[in-house]
């Protein structure tokens, strides 16, 4: 699982937890203290959820071309593909009609709204500051070019690149190295520069001859000097920059094929 998505969880229980903490110390009404928690409990719950659907759902039919030949693949929400205006709306929306209906459960919504927006804006601020904003000097050795070295900038040749750090005994990197292949056979004027991470030059070329991979733009990093500096937390780890070196978004984890043709379109258009 990427990391935001798990840190988007834990913002749902603690603005639950909120919540229930609120209802209980609420003053009298017709409800005692805990069925007023379980019921802001149940709206916050609600609200996440509905958000969640109405985030996926605009996310998908913005880029469904991009799903078109993978249908199940707008199933796959590890793709991190969410519409956060939309969340924010749908969610709020909820929370207003539950307290509309519910007089009682006003001040924990509130409450609980209010929480939400502050972590939201945490998680969105921790995503920012673990990834470098622009492409690092650090020197790599291109795989085609044998005793040659390069920077990433060099390697980019002024276009909006795709960054994957990966190694060949990385199974989701594994996983996803045919998706970025036809990527980068599709895509010719956004670079694909696979980094891989602390091998040699033998071990990659039998992992690309084993499986049958025509790739280019492979990059060695022998020391794995390049993952701490992008702020990678692992593998497979996948940045994007725009034309100027500028990122502009990050993935951990995999990605399968609409969640990077998305963001490779969006990427052709900040040339």
């Amino acid at each position: 699982m990427p990391v935001t998505p798990i840190l988007l969880l834990l913002a749902f229980w603690c603005v639950s937890h909120i919540a229930t903490l609120v209802a209980r110390k609420a003053g009298a009404g017709d409800f005692d203290p805990e069925q007023r928690a379980q019921l802001a409990s149940s709206a916050v719950f609600h609200a996440v959820l509905a958000g969640g659907l109405a985030a996926r759902v605009v996310y998908v039919l913005t880029n469904f071309s991009a799903y078109e030949d993978s249908p199940m693949a707008m199933l796959d929400i590890r793709d991190g593909g969410w519409n956060t205006a939309a969340w924010a709306a749908v969610g709020g929306a909820w929370l207003i009609v539950a307290a509309t209906k519910q007089p009682e459960l006003r001040k924990p919504l509130f409450s609980a709204g209010l929480a939400g927006c502050a972590m939201a804006f945490s998680v969105w601020a921790v995503s920012m500051l673990q990834v470098s904003t622009t492409l690092p000097a650090a020197r790599l050795y291109p795989l085609e070019r044998e005793g040659e070295t390069i920077t990433l900038t060099q390697a980019a040749r002024g276009r909006p690149v795709a960054v994957n750090l990966w190694a060949t005994w990385c199974g989701p990197c594994r996983q996803e190295m045919p998706t970025f292949a036809a990527a980068q056979r599709k895509h010719r004027d956004v670079g694909i520069l696979f980094v891989n991470q602390g091998e040699s030059a033998h071990v990659v070329r039998r992992f690309l001859a084993e499986q049958g991979l025509a790739i280019h733009d492979v990059l060695l990093d022998p020391g794995a000097a390049l993952g701490p500096l992008l702020g990678s937390q692992g593998l497979p780890t996948t940045l994007f920059f725009d034309a100027q070196g500028k990122q502009v978004d990050a993935h951990f984890g995999v990605l399968n094929a609409p969640a990077l043709e998305s963001r490779l379109r969006a990427l052709e258009g900040k040339r």
